[in-house]
């Protein structure tokens, strides 16, 4: 099970010599034998932003959206969330994101545990290469080594202005190495936390429970949440199809014929005995069927709903996120920019509650340090592309980045081009693990998220939750979540709940009181809370 790698293609397949033959899904993802193919469809209508979009429906009609009624909202207007799954064991601490000693991000680790990390000793935090740029990087709030390729990516799609509104924390936690069953994904618990979409709950780019390759924690578990595949501009055109009629007549008029539809109907069905049980159940199914046509024309109708559309996220003169050239080329790049942005157009003009976006082929230990760095790259590059386009909307954001498990290195340098004169990645390595979270606050909501804590000292010790060893290993009794995958997932929701102000409320509590279970995070929640609030309960809107 050996191959030789083509160093002009690092997105063939993995095949190490130390796993299995890949048998499952989820392996198949980490190990970059499946991707998410997209291809842009085509669309002509004027880009309008759906948040402004206001309801048309008869008076009568707009009372029966209401939850006792048809229950066809508009959102519930929480921060909109999207998290990033790297399936396989990416590198994300110290090569990428850094993580410190227990007093914070800048208590630097010794030379070893960096080289652990892939840092050889002459690119280590603290010191500077030869341009005198520090290694230790904070221009996006929370510390990126300098060449970062995920810091890299990210910069080369936010502009000077977003990224100066941008803050994060890393939270150093362990977990297994090449399986898709950490229970990582906190998509359930976000959508318990009040995230809902106009269209859908939640939206994933894999057909899974979780949306991604990482499993959902079993007791945050339920179907009423689970995402619906989204991978390609085309799944969010046809998440809402209002028909050959809204071409043929203005938006105003297709309503009005939908509602003409479902008044015929209502007073058909009032007419009719079913002669079944639940008569009353069905009868109000058909009716809100009818009610949720007339919405959707309403509320969609001469909206460009495709991503390739909206010109913030793809134009020619360079004013969007993508050229068009670079969003449509078919090759691994295009495929995940289309990927990201159909989600991100979901998820930031409040389609969706949530999304996730896997990314497999992050199993890249075994070789040279060249794959992992265009791999975290392009990852890089598509985060970027979520948070610039909250910017471009006004919009905050809340994004998250966690693989399963990790790598290390042995010291062995890779001195190609695309290897930067870093260590290689030889091996699996469960004890460098952590994941992070980036947060976007537009200006008109107060800029950039201030670190809760009443000293500097303190609100170091909140953008990093938790901390390593001198050598490089996660500290397992640093923090409940440092050693428990679930219980990171409650750190996550938990922070996403603090953005809206939502915790000392006991807003947060009572999610896992209402099922019966406990969070696990101890009473002092404050402990484990990174930003002090950026909105009251829901987002103003624009």
């Amino acid at each position: 099970m050996t191959m030789k790698r083509n160093k002009g293609n690092w997105d063939l397949p993995l095949l190490h010599t130390d796993h299995p033959r890949p048998v499952t899904r989820r392996q198949f993802l980490s190990q970059g034998f499946l991707s998410g193919a997209a291809y842009t469809v085509g669309g002509v209508a004027p880009f309008l932003n759906p948040r402004n979009a206001h309801a048309d429906l008869s008076q009568d009609l707009n009372l029966l959206r209401a939850p006792g009624e048809c229950n066809i909202t508009d959102g519930a207007g929480k921060i909109p969330f999207i998290c990033f799954d790297l399936a396989g064991g990416a590198n994300i601490a110290n090569s990428n994101v850094l993580v410190g000693q227990e007093g914070g991000q800048s208590d630097f680790l010794n030379t070893s545990g960096y080289e652990k990390m892939g840092l050889p000793g002459d690119m280590v935090p603290g010191l500077v290469d030869a341009q005198g740029n520090d290694f230790a990087n904070f221009d996006l709030g929370l510390g990126f080594h300098f060449d970062s390729a995920f810091r890299r990516g990210i910069m080369s799609k936010v502009s000077a202005a977003t990224a100066a509104n941008i803050n994060g924390a890393v939270i150093p936690a362990r977990s297994d190495n090449d399986t898709g069953n950490n229970p990582h994904n906190p998509m359930m618990g976000i959508a318990l936390a009040g995230a809902k979409g106009s269209i859908l709950g939640n939206a994933g780019t894999e057909n899974s429970d979780s949306g991604g390759n990482s499993t959902q924690p079993p007791m945050l578990f339920n179907p009423e949440f689970r995402p619906t595949k989204v991978d390609r501009p085309s799944d969010v055109v046809n998440l809402v199809d209002t028909g050959d009629l809204v071409g043929i007549l203005s938006k105003e008029d297709a309503t009005k014929v939908m509602e003409s539809i479902y008044r015929l109907s209502d007073e058909k069905v009032a007419s009719v005995e079913s002669l079944v049980d639940r008569d009353v159940d069905i009868d109000k199914a058909v009716r809100c069927g009818y009610l949720k046509a007339a919405h959707i024309a309403d509320r969609f109708g001469g909206v460009a709903i495709d991503p390739g559309d909206d010109l913030d996220i793809v134009a020619d003169d360079g004013t969007g996120i993508f050229l068009p050239d670079e969003f449509s080329q078919q090759s691994r790049d295009g495929s995940e920019f289309r990927k990201t942005a159909s989600i991100m157009k979901l998820v930031m003009n409040g389609f969706a509650g949530a999304g996730c976006i896997e990314m497999g082929g992050y199993d890249y230990h075994g070789g040279a340090r060249a794959e992992g760095e265009v791999k975290d790259f392009r990852a890089g590059q598509c985060m970027g592309a979520c948070l610039e386009y909250a910017a471009k909307l006004q919009m905050p954001l809340m994004l998250y980045v966690f693989s399963d498990g990790s790598l290390s290195s042995n010291g062995a340098i890779d001195t190609s081009d695309a290897g930067r004169n870093k260590g290689m990645w030889t091996s699996d390595n469960s004890s460098t693990a952590g994941s992070f979270f980036l947060v976007y606050n537009p200006p008109r909501l107060g800029g950039p998220p201030v670190l809760n804590g009443a000293s500097l000292d303190d609100q170091l010790r909140h953008q990093q939750l938790g901390y390593m060893s001198p050598d490089g290993s996660v500290a397992r009794a640093a923090t409940p979540m440092a050693n428990n995958v679930s219980q990171l997932v409650n750190a996550v929701v938990l922070n996403y709940m603090a953005l809206h102000d939502q915790v000392n409320n006991g807003a947060f509590s009572a999610i896992y009181q209402n099922l019966g279970l406990s969070h696990g995070l101890g009473t002092d929640l404050d402990r484990y809370v990174a930003f002090e609030s950026i909105v009251s309960g829901t987002v103003p809107a624009l």
